[in-house]
């Protein structure tokens, strides 16, 4: 396969995280089902929450699949599960187990299968591009939301809730099984033509591919986690409270707030790309530095602002940093430990954020009920997002040495280990 095709491959990455965008537009649900089957804004809650412990459990087995089964199958086995999630929601009516067990588990492990796929693949078509194209193809996710939320609206005002269901599990099958089928890896050995990593670049990275046994031994993979769980913490406590913020502390209409909500969701899908291009140009690890460092000023400024303009351009750019954090993550992850495992990584990566983005929301939520305000939530995100800025500057790649394996290893195994290692490099 030629330099072209890589780029429908990345196309075709685009369209299938655009079908995923509906687990974004998860509230245009919420009032529908509560007002026609009675269920509590809790118990219709909860799916969210199963749907997103679904996502981490989902990418993690898919990435297991992923160099046993191939891409393609992996994918189509994704939209099955997710198309399939979503139509059998149509048959949950006065059954909220149903719901729980088709939406939030079936669809919720499909989100995961076809999430992760794209991303396995894309970092080994696009080895000089890896946070550019990570970022592009997740961004896809949160264009999605923006097609899906109001394409859902219309759909339950004409059809019903149920209904809609129906229709949008037909869907998303089709366009994740049709985008799935361009999903394949490179040749062995293959790189683009004429590229040569730069010294940056070679210092970033891991000299060798590493097993995901290897990669949970190192202290570098579980850093990894926590940056990605801090950062998703801070971005989807706010996302689940934007609206009544904006009302609270804007003092905007609840229509007002809803549009503000929209409008803010547009940083959801362009920070992955944004800041994944920011990341190839500055590294991966200066950039996250700075997208805490801007989280630490806006989350502890924010209880002071009363404009709503000024609180939609703070909301607007802590989101961009939420959505930097899915676009940067792979390809940081891919640095680390090597393309070919990646899917694997991290996809085990999405299980401890699916309980963070699960804990966030409840957590910021308690405070807000205990303490009358959202002051003190927003100034302990600000406390935590302080500390996380020095994670990014004690990170270096396994495959330095002075990596924990040379450390170990090395007196045993002889002097000429860290040699060779250093000199892979």
């Amino acid at each position: 396969m030629g330099v072209v095709n890589r780029w429908w491959i990345a196309v075709a990455s685009v369209i299938m995280q655009m079908a995923l965008g509906g687990f974004y537009s998860w509230s245009v649900f919420r009032i529908p089902l509560s007002r026609q089957f009675g269920w509590t804004i809790s118990q219709v809650t909860v799916i969210f929450t199963i749907n997103t412990l679904g996502l981490g459990f989902g990418s993690f087995l898919a990435g297991l699949l992923l160099n046993r089964k191939g891409p393609r199958l992996v994918a189509w086995l994704g939209s099955f599960l997710w198309g399939s999630g979503v139509f059998l929601a149509s048959l949950s009516a006065h059954r909220l187990w149903w719901l729980y067990l088709s939406y939030g588990v079936i669809g919720g492990n499909g989100l995961g299968f076809c999430y992760i796929v794209p991303l396995g693949v894309l970092v080994k078509w696009f080895p000089e591009h890896r946070g550019l194209v990570t970022g592009l193809a997740v961004g896809g996710v949160g264009a999605g939301s923006l097609v899906v939320a109001p394409v859902a609206t219309r759909l339950i005002q004409s059809v019903g809730v149920l209904p809609t269901f129906a229709y949008l599990g037909v869907a998303y099958f089709i366009v994740t099984f049709l985008a799935g089928s361009f999903m394949q890896n490179p040749p062995v050995g293959w790189k683009p033509e004429g590229w040569i990593p730069t010294a940056t670049q070679i210092s970033q990275r891991a000299a060798r591919d590493y097993t995901l046994g290897e990669t949970i031994k190192t202290w570098q993979f579980w850093t990894h986690c926590l940056l990605f769980c801090l950062n998703s913490i801070a971005g989807i406590s706010l996302i689940s409270q934007a609206a009544p913020i904006f009302e609270e502390m804007g003092r905007m209409t609840a229509i007002a707030a809803g549009s503000m909500v929209g409008i803010v969701s547009i940083a959801n899908g362009g920070g992955r790309l944004f800041w994944g291009w920011v990341s190839d140009l500055a590294t991966r690890k200066a950039t996250l530095f700075f997208m805490f460092l801007i989280q630490v000023v806006l989350f502890w400024i924010f209880p002071n602002l009363t404009s709503a303009t000024l609180l939609g351009i703070a909301a607007f750019v802590i989101v961009l940093c939420y959505g930097g954090g899915f676009g940067i993550m792979p390809a940081f992850a891919a640095d680390y430990f090597g393309p070919q495992n990646v899917g694997s990584i991290y996809g085990l990566m999405f299980i401890p954020w699916s309980f963070a983005a699960a804990f966030g929301p409840l957590a910021f939520a308690y405070l807000r009920q205990v303490t009358g305000g959202y002051g003190r939530a927003l100034h302990v995100i600000a406390g935590v997002m302080a500390v996380s800025t020095v994670l990014p500057s004690i990170l270096f790649p396994p495959s330095s040495k002075n990596q924990v394996e040379v450390l170990q290893l090395g007196p045993a195994l002889g002097p000429g280990i860290a040699s060779k290692q250093d000199s892979a490099k």
